[in-house]
């Protein structure tokens, strides 16, 4: 046995063998396996091995929809929007970038543009690159 890896205990066998951890390859075992962890944490109260169990299922998600489901580029508008709900704000938080709730509002509707500086300035607030709010 490799030292520094412990002797995984029966539950954590019991875990393995009634769902095997393998690579995901299609959107069946996609669902079967977002089903399982489902299930494991619906039970509530997790012991250190479904919290390891669930790390490697996640894992394995995570792996698919990298290969399989890329993530869309948001620009712009679009960014900016995400940007807020993801961070649960509202426009009269980029008051002190864009001057006004106004400003704010007619850039969210498109009747308004950012300048290069308000660019850098969102950017450096939400720790993005300013690239990645340019209009395309």
């Amino acid at each position: 046995m490799t030292s520094g890896l412990k002797t995984p205990s029966s539950y954590y066998i019991d875990l393995i063998n009634t769902f095997p951890p393998r690579p995901i390859t299609n959107e069946a075992e996609l669902i079967a396996t977002q089903n399982r962890i489902n299930s494991i944490l619906d039970k509530g109260n997790l012991a250190q091995d479904d919290r390891d169990y669930l790390k490697v299922l996640g894992t394995l998600i995570y792996d698919y929809e990298q290969n399989h489901e890329p993530m869309p580029t948001l620009r712009g508008v679009e960014l900016l929007k995400a940007l807020l709900e993801e961070s649960n704000l509202q426009p009269k938080d980029l008051i002190h970038i864009c001057e006004s709730e106004s400003t704010v509002l007619d850039v969210l509707t498109g009747t308004h543009l950012l300048t290069d500086h308000q660019i850098k300035e969102l950017a450096t607030f939400f720790q993005i690159s300013p690239s990645t709010h340019r209009r395309k």
